[in-house]
């Protein structure tokens, strides 16, 4: 998910975070996990009536393992990139997380490189390459490579003038 901010009358430069897209809130992950618990011990349950007794312990240990891999699944989901935008540089940030590029506006160029199984967006400059949007879908890395290219764009123009 790509979300815009352009600039404004007392902000100069434009902000864009981009976000994997996620199909349940917390809630709904919440709800997921206690339905696939109650199935997988409801199944146990009739397992240990008709004689298997560990078939509960293993539905138990099974239940956890998945809603922890559930979990860490969803949890992946809060990755998110900051781009910002000025005349003078273009800034990349990868929350949560330290890792921090910076790059100069005017030299900055964007292309799309092919990958193992999905194209790779790549920024560039002065010999660094920097890969973004890597957890995009390939619409949404190419809509996102097209915005960019725009958006440094207009801001090459305002630098000539």
């Amino acid at each position: 998910m790509i979300v815009l901010r352009p600039a404004g009358a007392g902000l100069p430069c434009v902000t864009m975070w981009l976000r994997p897209n996620r199909a349940l809130s917390r809630r709904g992950l919440r709800r997921l996990i206690m339905v696939l618990a109650a199935l997988a011990l409801t199944t146990a349950g009739l397992g240990a009536w008709q004689g298997n007794v560990f078939a509960p312990l293993f539905a138990l240990i099974e239940s956890c393992a998945m809603a922890l891999a559930l979990w860490r699944a969803w949890r992946a989901g809060d990755r998110s990139e900051r781009i910002r935008l000025d005349e003078s540089s273009l800034e990349v940030r990868s929350l949560p997380g330290r890792r921090r590029a910076c790059f100069q506006s005017y030299w900055v160029r964007v292309r799309l490189a092919p990958g193992n199984g999905h194209g790779r967006l790549l920024l560039g400059s002065h010999g660094r390459e920097l890969e973004i949007g890597a957890f995009l879908a390939e619409e949404e890395r190419l809509e996102l490579s097209r915005k960019l290219k725009v958006l440094l764009a207009d801001v090459r123009g305002q630098q000539r003038r």
